[in-house]
């Protein structure tokens, strides 16, 4: 367990460090670009979404996973998976070149065809370098991907920035997704020094394929009601709606984003080398758990408290109809996290085929969900997410508890004190926005009561894991900010 610890950490830091800086990055960019674009511009782009988010689905064809999981990858797999990635990402962009000018009729916005003729350039660019990360996470390498990412970002996002400030508009958002592309496929190609040979192997590709192909169905399952959402908005209702609603999501899913991306991003590769070892994969599960419910469920739910103040102050007025898709999104992404490692552990398994089963009862059951919301307008639309959220963590615990006796009760016992006690310490920020005028201060007491609360109730239940993961660095920054007042303290006297 020492050993699985020491990964952990060391891929966490790194991952945290790639994705606290990124997101900082692109948080920072995208709010002063946002304040220069309109929401209908943020809509254009989004009524794209389903098409490359099916387009990327189709290009990965889990082969990215499947390379990680695979003890013994050859350099025959890796050379099979790249030149596979490339003729796919040809095929989905020309599909995409040729088809925008009914993808424009069909959303009656006649300058899709041109932005998506365009933006089609990012699936070829983004083949490149599929295997190059595969590797760098097969071998917990997140330093290197923290770098690439963020060198990425940063350029991307100050030409994206400079691009709405001259008044491209829509344009803006497009070539900075494009130069990100460029920056990463070179960044990456530089810091791996991993170069294909000229060799593709049908062998390779049956037994790699047959495991991702699983994973790939179940990606276009997940893609397609995760984008069909747009689609539905889009065409019923106006690219300011969609905007809104874009933005708003957006927003509320980057503390699960941030944690969840994280930790499940570390736990696939380490979960990998403990495989065959049921018990020992089971507790390092149930830690990963706890230790992310404790940390997204309270950054969710505090989110959503602070949901006004925080479009007031970074958007401003003109956003506010994002604040309630905000608020309520919160509380569909929140159990996504959970959901993601329950997963993860059928894939360690080489169940894909369950993994593709829970997928498909799921959409099934989301589709209706989702088209009984659509005549009831957006604000419907976004609570449907809520209702599937908790018909997902139940479905996708069932094999978790066949295989591993880890059922849905079992894994709630372990994560939903977390839930509680968060809903109990932000009620406080939540009061706080309806009586104080003054949006940051209402941000910085309303996060300094509950965050204080939050931990305050933690201490007093004795939780085994806050006094392992948390108590230490809360005793390290009590007692610096304790030597700090008292030493100015004794230099006045």
């Amino acid at each position: 367990m020492g050993e699985i610890r020491q990964q952990t950490i060391h891929g966490m830091k790194w991952t945290a460090i790639e994705k606290f800086s990124i997101q900082g990055v692109n948080f920072i960019l995208g709010i002063i670009v946002a304040r220069l674009l309109t929401p209908a511009d943020y809509g254009l782009i989004g009524m794209l979404g389903i098409f490359f988010a099916i387009s990327q689905t189709l290009i990965d064809s889990g082969f990215s996973n499947a390379l990680i999981r695979k003890l013994d990858c050859t350099e025959k797999d890796y050379c099979t998976v790249f030149y596979f990635n490339i003729v796919i990402s040809l095929l989905c962009a020309a599909a995409l070149f040729f088809g925008s000018p009914l993808i424009a009729k069909f959303f009656n916005q006649p300058v899709l065809a041109q932005i998506t003729r365009v933006y089609c350039v990012n699936l070829f660019l983004g083949s490149l370098c599929g295997v190059q990360y595969a590797k760098l996470t097969k071998d917990i390498n997140f330093k290197s991907q923290a770098q690439v990412n963020f060198i990425s970002a940063i350029s991307s996002g100050l030409i994206g920035l400079l691009l709405a400030w001259l008044g491209y508009g829509v344009w803006a958002l497009v070539w900075q997704s494009i130069i990100a592309n460029i920056v990463r496929t070179v960044s990456m190609f530089a810091i791996v020094k991993w170069w294909p040979r000229y060799f593709f192997s049908k062998a390779s590709f049956r037994e790699l394929f047959g495991y991702g192909s699983k994973l790939m169905a179940s990606g276009l399952l997940h893609t397609l009601y995760s984008e069909l959402t747009t689609i539905f908005i889009g065409k019923f209702y106006t690219p300011q709606a969609l905007g809104n609603y874009s933005r708003g999501t957006a927003l509320a899913s980057m503390p699960a984003g941030i944690f969840g991306g994280i930790v499940q991003r570390v736990t696939f590769p380490i979960f990998s080398r403990i495989q065959n070892d049921d018990d020992k994969l089971i507790a390092v599960y149930r830690k990963y758990v706890v230790l992310t419910s404790m940390f997204i469920f309270f950054a969710t739910i505090l989110l959503a408290s602070f949901a006004r103040p925080i479009i007031m102050i970074l958007l401003g007025e003109k956003w506010s109809g994002a604040i309630v898709f905000l608020q309520i999104y919160c509380f569909a992404i929140i159990f996504d996290p959970i959901c993601y490692l329950n997963l993860n552990l059928l894939q360690i398994k080489g169940r894909s085929d369950l993994f593709l089963r829970l997928e498909i009862i799921k959409k099934l059951i989301s589709f209706v969900i989702l088209c009984l919301a659509v005549p009831f307008g957006v604000i419907a639309i976004c609570v449907s997410k809520i209702i599937y959220t908790q018909i997902a963590v139940i479905i996708n615990t069932y094999y978790t508890g066949k295989l591993f006796g880890l059922g849905y009760m079992k894994q709630m016992r372990d994560f939903m004190p977390y839930l509680l006690i968060s809903l109990l310490s932000c009620v406080p920020a939540l009061f706080l926005t309806l009586l104080c005028p003054w949006n940051i201060a209402t941000i910085i007491i309303g996060s300094v009561i509950s965050f204080g609360l939050y931990l305050y109730i933690l201490y007093l239940k004795k939780d085994t894991y806050y006094k392992e993961f948390v108590s230490p660095y809360v005793s390290i920054v009590y007692n610096k900010i304790y030597i700090l007042l008292f030493s100015k303290k004794c230099k006045r006297e």
